[in-house]
């Protein structure tokens, strides 16, 4: 099941004296939590997004009722989330915490693999990390090869692996 609230970033250090707050995004581009008017906490509460930008790799946010660096400091290590209906991804774009559990299957054999148990940034593509039933780690490259669909709602993401991947070498 889809989680409704999707961790988008964490409240790391303050910034100046009047109340603003850097953020380390959890997300692909500090950008993309400068799009939001309101973030959620992870009681349920909404805060409300006054202002904001990128500053090198942070977002740096100014949030209504927060006005000094002292009222800043107490929201370090927060963690800050969005609602999923706030976005509308592309058709091939997923949230990182959807593809989490998701099982491996070779397209062609139906073989599962395993989950994916954590997703891996290289700058050029993403790489899948693949977790089978004995604990053993396989790293898949996200590429047009290789993956073939991904049915979060079904919770499968199809490959047909490269060589190599799975010990398959000759």
């Amino acid at each position: 099941m889809k989680k409704q609230f999707l961790e988008v970033g964490q409240i790391v250090n303050t910034q100046g004296l009047k109340g603003e707050m850097r953020v380390d995004p959890w997300c692909d581009d500090p950008q993309f939590i400068c799009m939001f008017d309101e973030l959620y906490l992870k009681n349920g509460d909404t805060i409300k997004i006054t202002k904001s930008r990128v500053q090198k790799n942070v977002a740096v946010i100014k949030v209504e009722g927060i006005d000094s660096i002292e009222q800043a400091d107490t929201m370090r290590r927060t963690v800050l989330y969005i609602n999923r209906d706030d976005v509308e991804l592309d058709d091939d774009v997923f949230f990182v915490q959807d593809i989490l559990n998701c099982e491996v299957v070779d397209v062609d054999t139906k073989q599962s693999y395993g989950k994916i148990t954590d997703v891996i940034k290289t700058g050029a593509n993403d790489v899948y990390q693949v977790t089978d039933e004995d604990g053993k780690n396989y790293l898949v490259p996200v590429i047009d090869d290789v993956v073939i669909s991904t049915d979060i709602d079904g919770g499968v993401v199809e490959i047909r692996p490269m060589k190599g991947i799975f010990d398959d070498e000759d």
